[in-house]
């Protein structure tokens, strides 16, 4: 126990003192030749003590694998595939349900090549990920380039080589300056119009004048005023909304009254149960808060803000909801194994004072896992995305807050116990309905995975016909016109399911216009946006000039007007909001489409460059830009100092910020100050 309470108390002095990130492997790369037309890549890492490296090939349901990714092989054929080298450990890892192998102290990963050019050029890193027994890393990268000549040529692999150099001759008549950030003509590919005009200008324009494009404004932003982001205090209301809907399961709800009869007949002093109580509430506070801190600690935002884009993972959220909403349904039960929770009551049972009150709520944890496991993990997929590094602690605070409080209440007040509702039917009629939300909400995941992807196969009326479908069985079900297997026979509709099943009906009915183009500001956060639409009658929506800043930038110069670039993203739910809310207000969207050149950026968009680009980010380290997304989320950092969306930044033609940025906020009227501000300071330039 004291353990556990040290590890505690530990997560909670690193998130305090905002803790740098650990970094316990460090990776040499070095070309070795033997004079002949074969060599060796070779990894070569150093490992602190406690902590491991994962080997190459173990399968896509495990840790993450050593694995070699190449930017650019010119010169070169791959012989084999990445091989490690060393005492390689090999363990049955329980967590995972197989067996790993891993390196510890140091670690060895080769890849052979040959050589097919007198001549090569060569860019790739090694993908790794790390742990040791407590926490992981985010996957780590090793990165290594060497160009020169080569020591002797293979001359099968040369013909081999030919022939793929003559398919992709035209491919690389294009290559862009890998060094520079800047876009080229031939790469302007972004426009959401075809600007014919705007791409020759910025093949006029020199490199200079490209370079001064992204000259940073940080400073020049730092004296306007800045928004205040409110983000942490609507994460910690999810959670209390989480932990309220909890609170009412059948896994939780029935222990509430037997937890405080206890604490009150174990002690004569009523003052003492109330105590007891409390600590008993403060206990649950303490396990879940941990659990987020623990989630907030394995990942590091930065790594946060990758799952939230990545298409594997919001797939793996997408079935773990449909999972969460089946159990809800009846199919199964979601529990932890009976032995955990039967050995933390024995020790409850057998210790006294404060431990023994803790371990009480350790178990209640255990025993309500298959009410709150769905619940909780539906919260940190969901609170994890923002990309915020203490969102899934925030989101737990809240959700305990809710969870714990009423135990207290009730010791404080036992006669309200007995106009508490009492356990009935009702709780499982709560559980459904929760199961139908949380299907509701895995479709967003898997269209964020769409978006960043562009598969298509969610556009935006695909996603509303589906969510009409979900919340109008909702409905039928709260009327009672079908059961599922867990409720009570003979199940009547109340007057509340009454009154929800007509809430859930309407809803339903609202979004049918949106199929046909209607905007639905109500769901707007969750919906794909308009632009996927394929069948759209309504005309008032406000779509951006350009996705591309050099070409949007070449426009307002031509066209002798101020910019707007607007820092969004497919999965980010604040950008479709102020789309709807506040883009589609007839007075925003003049401004925006006669007054303004807008520009927008998504700072997700998986689609990959011409060419990899290696850039020094904000702290000093080299960075390698593989995607359109890589590309714009650096701008953000580099030349305006944020890495939040959605982001609006009004600037000149120079690239110069004619007014402070804004973020997520709905105040149409602001909004409007906020263009109008920067249109006369625009005009006054002049």
């Amino acid at each position: 126990m004291k353990k556990l309470m040290s590890v505690v108390m530990l997560l909670f002095v690193a998130i305090l003192c905002n803790a740098q990130m650990a970094n316990p492997v460090k990776f040499t790369v070095q070309l070795k030749t033997n004079g002949t037309a074969e060599a060796e890549i070779v990894f070569s890492g150093k490992i602190e003590s406690g902590w491991h490296v994962y080997s190459t090939n173990l399968g896509g349901d495990g840790p993450t694998e050593a694995a070699v990714h190449f930017d650019k092989k010119d010169g070169i054929e791959l012989v084999g595939k990445l091989t490690p080298r060393g005492h390689e450990i090999s363990k049955m890892d329980d967590m995972f349900g197989m067996v790993l192998r891993y390196f510890e102290n140091s670690a060895q990963f080769v890849q052979k090549i040959k050589f097919t050019k007198p001549e090569h050029d060569i860019k790739c890193y090694l993908e790794y990920g790390a742990c040791n027994d407590e926490s992981c890393m985010p996957p780590s990268t090793a990165e290594f380039a060497h160009k020169g000549k080569s020591p002797a040529v293979d001359a099968a692999a040369t013909k081999d080589a030919a022939k793929a150099d003559a398919k992709t001759e035209a491919k690389d008549a294009n290559v862009a300056d890998v060094a520079d950030p800047t876009t080229t003509a031939e790469a302007v590919t972004d426009t959401v119009a075809t600007d014919t005009a705007a791409v020759a200008a910025v093949a006029n324009m020199d490199k200079s004048e490209l370079q001064k494009l992204w000259t940073p404004v940080v400073k020049q932003l730092e004296k306007f005023d800045k928004p205040i982001n409110n983000s942490l205090l609507y994460i910690f209301f999810a959670g209390l909304l989480g932990g309220l809907l909890a609170l009412f399961t059948p896994c939780v709800w029935p222990i509430i009254p037997m937890t405080v009869s206890f604490f009150l007949k174990r002690n004569k002093e009523r003052r003492k149960a109330i105590r007891e109580a409390i600590t008993y509430g403060v206990s649950i506070v303490v396990i879940y808060v941990a659990l987020g801190l623990i989630v907030s600690l394995l990942f590091g935002a930065s790594a946060l803000n990758a799952l939230s884009t990545n298409a594997i993972f919001n797939i793996l959220f997408c079935l773990l909801l449909v999972v969460f909403a089946a159990s809800f349904f009846g199919a199964f039960e979601i529990t932890l194994p009976s032995s955990w929770s039967n050995k933390i009551d024995q020790k409850s049972d057998e210790t006294s004072g404060f431990i023994s009150i803790f371990l009480m709520a350790f178990t209640l944890s255990l025993v309500s896992f298959s009410c709150t496991g769905p619940i909780i993990g539906f919260l940190l997929v969901a609170v994890s995305s923002s990309g915020d590094i203490v969102a899934p602690t925030i989101g737990m605070l809240g959700f305990a807050v809710a969870l714990a409080v009423p135990f207290a209440l009730f010791a404080m007040f036992p006669t309200l116990l007995k106009s508490a509702p009492k356990s009935g039917g009702w709780m499982n009629v709560l559980k459904v309905v929760l199961g139908f939300i949380e299907l509701a909400f895995a479709l967003k995941f898997l269209s964020v995975a769409d978006l960043a992807y562009g598969w298509h196969i969610l556009d935006r009326e695909a996603f509303l016909a589906l969510w009409i479908i979900i919340f109008g069985l909702l409905g039928l079900y709260l009327l009672g016109m079908f059961n599922f297997p867990h409720d009570d026979e003979g199940r009547r509709t109340n007057v509340p399911q009454f009154f929800l099943a007509l809430l859930s009906l309407s809803f339903a009915m609202y979004m049918v216009p949106g199929l046909w183009g209607a905007p639905l500001k109500a769901v707007s956060a969750f919906a794909p946006p308009m632009n996927t639409q394929d069948f759209n009658l309504y005309k008032n929506e406000v779509h951006p000039r350009f996705k591309d800043f050099e070409a949007g930038m070449a426009a307002a110069r031509l066209e002798g007007k101020p910019v707007m670039v607007d820092f969004t993203g497919f999965g980010c739910v604040n950008c479709r909001k102020m789309e709807a809310a506040v883009w589609t207000d007839s007075k925003v969207a003049d401004m925006l489409n006669q007054k303004y050149v807008l520009i927008s950026l998504y700072v997700d968009d998986k689609t990959p460059l011409p060419e990899p680009m290696t850039v020094t980010d904000t702290d000093g380290t080299q960075r390698t830009l593989r995607t359109i997304g890589d590309k714009w989320s650096y701008l953000q950092r580099y030349k305006f100092g944020s890495n939040t969306q959605p982001m609006y930044v009004l600037i000149d033609n120079e690239g110069m910020p004619l007014t402070g940025s804004r973020s997520y906020d709905e105040d149409i009227n602001e909004y409007m100050k906020f263009l109008q501000t920067g249109l006369d300071n625009y005009n006054n330039k002049k």
